[in-house]
């Protein structure tokens, strides 16, 4: 493996890690002048909010074990959701002796080195990233309690990624991919048609779907 590492993660695995590798490879070759054969990719498609994920594992092992000095990441909230698995992250690679450079928020870490301003706004990236994931979940409870009080709630069947259970409005086991398809179709990322056939239903159930966006913290 080359001396710099590249992280890139999306959230779902319909989207496409292309721009976030053009991004990465793009800054290393200016900032290191780096062939793209010289860089260790690492890649991760997941829903997940934690940093539980294969790639990123790898990715902290080869770390920890000395095959590269500097990792290259488009922005804080491809490697984090939380203050905590920022601040985790970062404590393990400066113990690795391994830099994080930050490409869209324009933040270097260097392990040893102490700059006031950069931590601080290292810090304050990561709980913003971990107040927007909260904000969600709050927004999706209130979108719940809103649907509930509506008369066809009662009387309809359950919305997208729904289920009813004794009278309450309840998240389906599929409710997260819902949500990641209905996420990619209001950014214009994903037309209606593939999402209902990702989905197993009509692009009318999608259009409902994405006219209750507050049940899905869109």
């Amino acid at each position: 493996m080359g001396e710099i590492a590249c992280y890139c993660r999306v959230s779902t695995e319909d989207q496409s890690l292309d721009r976030q590798l053009e991004s990465t490879s793009q800054y290393a070759e200016r900032e290191f002048d780096a062939e793209l054969s010289d860089l260790a990719i690492y890649r991760d498609k997941s829903t997940g909010t934690d940093t539980e994920r294969s790639g990123y594992q790898e990715m902290m092992q080869a770390a920890q074990n000395g095959e590269f000095d500097t990792v290259v990441i488009a922005s804080v909230s491809r490697i984090c959701r939380s203050i905590s698995d920022l601040e985790r992250t970062a404590g393990r690679l400066e113990d690795a002796g391994v830099a994080l450079h930050i490409v869209s928020e324009g933040l270097t870490l260097q392990p040893g080195e102490s700059d006031p301003y950069q931590t601080a706004l290292f810090q304050l990236l990561g709980v913003f990233a971990e107040l927007e994931a909260n904000m969600a979940q709050q927004r999706t409870k209130e979108g719940i309690a809103a649907r509930q009080q509506e008369d066809d709630y009662h009387h309809g069947p359950a919305p997208l990624g729904f289920e009813k259970d004794d009278g309450r409005l309840v998240e389906s086991d599929q409710y997260h991919d819902v949500v990641s398809v209905l996420d990619m179709v209001a950014k214009g990322e994903l037309s209606k048609r593939k999402a209902a056939k990702r989905l197993e239903t009509s692009r009318a159930t999608i259009d409902r779907a994405l006219q209750r966006s507050s049940l899905y913290a869109l």
